[in-house]
């Protein structure tokens, strides 16, 4: 049952041998055990959850049942849930509890989908680690003394160590794919735009995108057919016709051209993930791809570039939180100004405070021709080379993150080293273009790798095909961490 897929449950649901109240309960029953080993789920309500479960048995009855409908997904706590904690990895919004559901929350309860609690993550997203929590750091399932990336790091150790079937996430610079690599699980972050934003808390609003994390391909596919659709409340969701993303995943690889970027097998790829990422791209030539080398030239700019931009959003998104509408307030306090300076100092965690600060650096005036509007321009030229390479390939893969798994607080004093993890993700993010992280095996110590797979705008059906085919020729994505098995 925890090792079902999506279709296979939808499938054990349908046809009456589990109910949704009972796969429920099995999985709060699981958190309940594992959770506090973990620490991947800050909120979880059995009672909320087992009420929907009910519903969704009625209307599995009914016949009225989707392909979602009952199953149990975990959240990611970043997206409002109406009545739920909405905490954000905070404790500026510990006490939060949403007056109204995100537009991927509502597509979820549409479908008559089960939320099985809210995840940990990094604070208001900030952090490649998991360790900027509020409530506390998560761990990696495969060595609990290690971090399972971020910010989504809690639904990708939720995930993998199955404590739902499936969880949504995030992705402001590879949020969704670099968690997802460092814990074996399959995680794809869709096309800017795709998926509203709206009742997403924001962290920089060019950048960020929600999307799926789970087991596999298939299961990613039919997320988010649920997921993705257009919202007028979001300005920045695309009025697009509906699709289906599961509909190309048995076309076979045949003819597929793989674009290698040089830059990506350069210094600083640690040579266990390089060994695990060459194996995975023998696989997709023996599965009839073939591979050509490309150039994205700008790629180094990727870094200083996003912590310019992504801190300059920051900045303005989080002025918001200042005590006097709701969240934290400071509970002593002399004067107005008195009060939004203690309110944020105490509200805020270090790495948050960190990104304010040099976001608003950023946009002063002396500054924001200097910083802001160059990094601008460099981000269009980054975009140009993913434009030049897509003309010579379908899809671009390489390694998601050029380590495994690193120790808990072994980066935490360094952050541009803590930056420097997400460097093969950032720039998919920058130019707003679909990326997904796929197993691919294991390197030193037994910790998983991620192969990255990165599309042109709107390519995802074509990425969770290429996936997908890999798949069902390995097995790293069915792999179950020693602490769960």
């Amino acid at each position: 049952m925890l090792n079902a897929s999506l279709k296979e449950l939808s499938g054990l649901l349908a046809a009456k041998k589990i109910s949704s109240v009972e796969l429920t309960q099995t999985f709060l029953d699981r958190i309940a055990a594992l959770n506090p080993s973990l620490n991947a789920f800050i909120t979880v309500d059995a009672e909320k959850s087992l009420a929907q479960a009910r519903v969704a048995d009625e209307r599995i009855a009914a016949g009225k049942a989707g392909a979602l409908t009952g199953i149990p997904f975990a959240q990611k706590d970043i997206f409002c849930a109406r009545d739920w904690l909405s905490t954000c990895g905070s404790k500026m919004l510990a006490n939060f509890s949403a007056p109204y559901d995100a537009h991927v929350i509502e597509q979820f309860n549409r479908a008559g989908a089960v939320n099985l609690g809210k995840t940990n993550m990094d604070e208001f997203a900030m952090g490649s680690s998991n360790e900027t929590s509020f409530f506390g750091k998560v761990r990696n399932p495969w060595d609990v003394d290690r971090v399972p990336g971020g910010s989504s790091g809690g639904s990708a150790a939720a995930v993998a160590a199955r404590l739902c079937p499936a969880a949504t996430g995030t992705d402001t610079g590879g949020s969704i794919r670099q968690p997802a690599a460092l814990n074996g699980i399959t995680g794809l972050k869709p096309t800017y735009g795709t998926v509203s934003r709206y009742g997403m808390i924001a962290f920089a609003s060019s950048l960020d995108q929600a999307g799926p994390m789970a087991r596999s391909a298939e299961d990613c596919a039919l997320m988010m057919n649920v997921m993705a659709g257009f919202d007028s409340r979001d300005s920045t969701s695309l009025e697009r016709e509906k699709e289906d993303y599961s509909r190309d995943l048995d076309k076979p690889l045949q003819g597929l051209r793989i674009g290698l970027p040089r830059e990506y097998f350069a210094e600083g790829l640690s040579a266990d993930v390089a060994r695990a990422v060459e194996a995975a791209l023998a696989e997709y030539r023996r599965l009839g791809a073939e591979t050509v080398e490309i150039s994205l030239p700008n790629t180094r700019l990727s870094i200083p570039v996003y912590y310019v931009l992504a801190p300059a959003e920051a900045s303005s998104n989080l002025a918001r939180y200042d005590g006097v509408r709701y969240g934290y307030r400071a509970p002593e306090y002399g004067d107005l100004t008195d009060m939004y300076q203690k309110t944020r100092a105490q509200g805020f965690g270090a790495e948050v405070k960190r990104r304010i600060m040099i976001g608003t650096y950023v946009l002063s005036a002396g500054y924001y021709d200097a910083y802001y509007i160059q990094a601008q321009k460099l981000r269009r030229l980054i975009a140009q080379d993913f434009e030049a390479a897509f003309r010579q390939c379908d899809v671009i893969m390489g390694p998601t993150s050029p380590t495994t798994a690193f120790r808990l607080g072994e980066k935490s004093d360094d952050p541009v080293s803590m930056y420097l993890s997400d460097i093969y993700t950032i720039a998919v993010n920058l130019a707003g273009l679909p990326g997904m992280s796929v197993p691919c095996g294991f390197g030193d110590g037994g910790l998983p790798v991620g192969l990255q797979i990165v599309g042109n705008y709107f390519a995802e059906a074509r990425m969770l095909n290429a996936a997908h085919q890999y798949q069902l020729a390995t097995d790293w994505h069915l792999r179950l961490p020693p602490l769960c098995e």
